[in-house]
């Protein structure tokens, strides 16, 4: 199938009815910096400058599908406690129906912390009681299956291990899902695949099928024997492992069998890309599509997930764009009325915009770090980028080194760079109000000057952050090295 028809299935793609029934997370990151060690102990002081809570376990399956726009139900459980409150508000906020959620007072709502500096984690604190699900509460959890089943039209089965998967759940789960004829998939944990017996398929990475057959498969040409293996372990229809930097493999038990190649050009961050490859067969196996493209479709957005810091749920209108003629670079590449067009797609599918601003003349380190920041903190990043006349009332009739359109052609080759515009004012004060992002990013060398569109931004509810910079990383020093050197 050729890349118009594959535009075409996901421009004609509805709004199909998913149940994930899993472990739920909450992933809360502190953001800070470091720039000293403690005096108490040979360890880093962070210092805290905001906190984030984001949806983490079977909650980014669900975020995955959301931002395709299907209809999503979750069924899990939280602790009686403000982390199970934070989770159930992100789903609401997401238009998640949560309603299946139990609330089990003897044991805390599993939460991830981490501590992080810049780009980087220092430290991860796991607050969890991963004892397996019993009395009221797994009673209400198999109270509450039959019923989301029978209304869904493909149930995805999110285990991390975390407790709530016992035996019961899983064949009440799995034998309610066969009887209405919806499709089960589950994202396996653990070497005792029998657990999942009749589900449709699993979607283990390399390293959990290994673990499930029992030795290595550290050669593609055993990957047939080891998912005809898996198959009869757990009498699956159908086994996908997922296998990093070699692609995705794949194989049924009515002999159809294939192994896609991976598609990323640069790998930034492969946290996620497990729960979208299930969110995505899960939401074409909705729709019917057969195993082989809904394989494709899922590896065309693990691609643009791994390009990505930090987990990233992949919406329509990225995945068209894989399937789009022209390089990718130009098309982010944006002006004059497109940047209105493309905002309003954003803020239709509900991204969460990140917007900086700069010269950007002579790309270095410093501006690579900064943008991958940046990008961390939202969907998506915008950059707004001097014009040459802006550039040289700024920086002095030298300036700029390189043209604008040689500027922008640089910034939109980055992975990181959702889209770039450029402006011709001397501040940013417009573009930032054409824009209204929900992040202003900023370098920390701005904290005492007064960031531009600040009380724009935070008056329409959205944050300033102020990046981390790396060390001696400048234009200016880099302009001054080569003067010094022609000079000799």
């Amino acid at each position: 199938m050729g890349a118009v028809e594959y535009d075409k299935i996901i421009e004609q793609l509805g709004h199909p009815q998913v149940l994930i029934v899993g472990d739920l997370i909450l992933d809360r990151y502190i953001l800070g910096g470091v720039s000293r060690i403690s005096p108490e102990a040979p360890i880093p002081v962070l210092t805290a400058r905001g906190t984030e809570e984001r949806l983490g376990g079977a909650g980014n399956v669900a975020a995955n599908l959301v931002a395709m726009q299907a209809a999503v139900d979750v069924v899990g459980i939280v602790g009686n406690d403000g982390s199970g409150r934070i989770l159930q508000e992100l789903f609401a906020k997401l238009g998640v129906d949560s309603g299946g959620c139990v609330v089990d007072s003897t044991r805390p709502t599993i939460q991830k912390t981490r501590m992080m500096s810049g780009g980087h984690q220092m430290l991860r604190v796991d607050n969890e009681d991963v004892r397996p699900l019993d009395g009221a509460a797994l009673q209400a959890v198999l109270t509450a299956l039959p019923e989301r089943i029978r209304r869904a039209r493909a149930v995805i089965v999110s285990d991390y291990g975390k407790g709530l998967l016992t035996r019961e759940v899983l064949d009440v789960t799995i034998s309610c899902a066969r009887a209405a004829g919806v499709p089960v998939l589950v994202d396996p944990k653990g070497d005792d695949y029998r657990r999942y017996r009749g589900a449709t398929l699993v979607t283990p990475n390399r390293k959990e099928a290994e673990q499930a057959v029992g030795r290595k498969l550290d050669d593609l040409t055993e990957l047939p024997k080891a998912a005809d293996e898996l198959l009869q372990l757990a009498e699956l229809d159908a086994a996908v492992i997922t296998l990093g930097p070699d692609g995705i493999f794949y194989k049924s038990r009515n002999g159809t069998q294939g192994q896609v190649p991976a598609l990323a050009r640069g790998v930034f961050d492969v946290t996620g890309a497990g729960d979208t490859v299930v969110a995505q067969l899960g939401l074409w196996l909705a729709e019917g599509l057969p195993l082989e493209y809904a394989v494709s479709l899922a590896n065309h957005a693990a691609a643009i997930v791994v390009a990505r810091l930090g987990t990233h749920a992949v919406t329509r209108g990225e995945l068209r764009a894989v399937f789009h003629e022209g390089p990718r670079e130009e098309n982010k590449i944006i002006r004059d009325a497109g940047l209105d067009r493309l905002l309003a797609e954003w803020r239709k599918e509900g991204r969460r915009v990140v917007f900086t601003n700069g010269c950007f003349d002579v790309l270095h380190a410093g501006h690579v770090q900064y943008l991958r920041y940046a990008r961390s903190r939202g969907d998506v990043l915008i950059l707004g980028v001097n014009d040459d006349a802006s550039v040289k009332r700024l920086k002095g009739e030298e300036r700029p080194i390189n043209t604008l359109e040689d500027r922008m052609a640089v910034l939109a080759a980055l992975e990181m760079v959702d889209a770039v515009t450029s402006f011709c004012e001397d501040t940013p004060a417009n573009i930032i109000q054409r824009v209204t992002p929900h992040v202003l990013v900023k370098g920390q060398d701005w904290a005492d000057k007064g960031v531009v569109g600040r009380q724009w931004v935070e008056a329409h509810g959205g944050q300033v952050v102020l990046a981390p910079l790396l060390p001696g990383r400048s234009t200016t020093s880099i302009l001054g090295k080569v003067r010094g050197e022609l000079s000799h």
